[in-house]
């Protein structure tokens, strides 16, 4: 979600010292925020001295504000419009070519949950939009307006981790009959009505059904698996990517997506001794193969990690900034793939 100090920012970017410290972030280098949001990292990176920063971000109304609260940096920040998962049209488009690091700071912005009006939270009613992007796409009220009730019910339960999903997608589509749900206090209602009128003292109800809805309607996962390979790209040999997750769908993606970058072979382990042409020595384990027998080796690892396991939010920072509680970074160094 998008302090040192965190100079002239209202909220407090989440795991703000692990991140630029992870990412190595140092003076004269090149560096991208593919997920600009309020801009706190970004400040951060630019404070360290770096030389350049592309900062991107799909909401025009983050983009308006940091370009005003960071005016200072001049020519030193390039703002662009779009959705990280173009960050490699993107950065070419700039000029951002093999940078010393990248930023992915997967989901909503601390601002876009601030702001009522934009449907992401019931704590305010608003209009049941969700959009990171307002000018374009479906919004949530479409989805739960027009989607059959299997599909909807397993958006909630596949994105939202929510195990009474059926229940609650019979109860919209029941409601919806009588006259569309368009405000989000209103579909907050129906969810907690549809659990029974539980009262849960961590978390409210209908949480996990808006945190369904945001991710449907934004395509994060879909975003995220295109954004990952695509950043490596635009990685010079050392520089560094960085992610930070907020939900445990996210968190896998980019686990497996690192794992598999840094895999010495991508065959399964029972099969590697039996296919592999290039394993020599069988006690050693496999060389990097993906074919079977007979043919040659275009594989090679591309990344190396630098967090073996996430690094979360300490105390601290758990007491400071509460929306930091289910953050996760990972981090992963870029190789040079040696020529066969």
């Amino acid at each position: 979600m998008k302090a040192d100090t965190v100079t002239s920012f209202e909220h407090i970017p989440v795991l703000y010292q692990a991140t630029l410290d992870g990412l190595a972030v140092r003076a004269g280098g090149t560096y991208i925020d593919g997920t600009l949001g309020g801009g706190g990292h970004t400040a951060g990176m630019l404070e360290r001295g770096a030389a350049r920063v592309l900062g991107i971000d799909q909401d025009p109304a983050a983009l308006q504000a940091v370009a005003e609260r960071l005016a200072v940096y001049g020519d030193r920040l390039t703002l662009a419009h779009g959705n990280f998962r173009q960050i490699a049209t993107i950065a070419r488009e700039h000029g951002f070519a093999a940078v010393d690091g990248i930023l992915l700071d997967i989901g909503v912005s601390s601002h876009q949950l601030d702001v009522g009006a934009r449907g992401f939270s019931f704590a305010q009613d608003a209009p049941l939009d969700m959009r990171m992007n307002p000018t374009e796409g479906v919004t949530a009220a479409d989805l739960v307006n027009t989607l059959p009730e299997e599909q909807l019910a397993n958006i909630i339960f596949q994105y939202g981790e929510e195990r009474a999903s059926r229940r609650i997608a019979r109860r919209i589509v029941e409601r919806r009959k009588a006259a569309p749900i368009t405000r989000t206090a209103e579909l907050a209602e129906l969810v907690v009505r549809a659990l029974g009128g539980r009262k849960d003292e961590r978390i409210n109800p209908a949480t996990r059904t808006f945190q369904a809805l945001r991710i449907a309607v934004n395509d994060e996962l879909g975003a995220l698996e295109e954004a990952l390979p695509a950043a490596t790209e635009c990685l010079a040999v050392e520089g560094r990517l960085a992610v930070i997750t907020f939900h445990s769908l996210e968190d896998r993606i980019v686990k497996e997506f690192m794992r598999r970058e840094a895999a010495i072979c991508m065959l399964p382990p029972r099969l590697f001794a039996e296919q592999c042409p290039h394993l020599v020595d069988r006690g050693a384990g496999p060389r990097p193969c993906i074919y079977i027998t007979s043919r040659d080796c275009d594989y090679a690892p591309r990344l190396t990690p630098v967090t073996h396991k996430p690094i979360v939010a300490g105390d601290p920072e758990l007491k400071a900034n509460p929306r930091s509680r289910s953050a996760k970074l990972r981090i992963a160094q870029r190789i040079a793939v040696e020529p066969r």
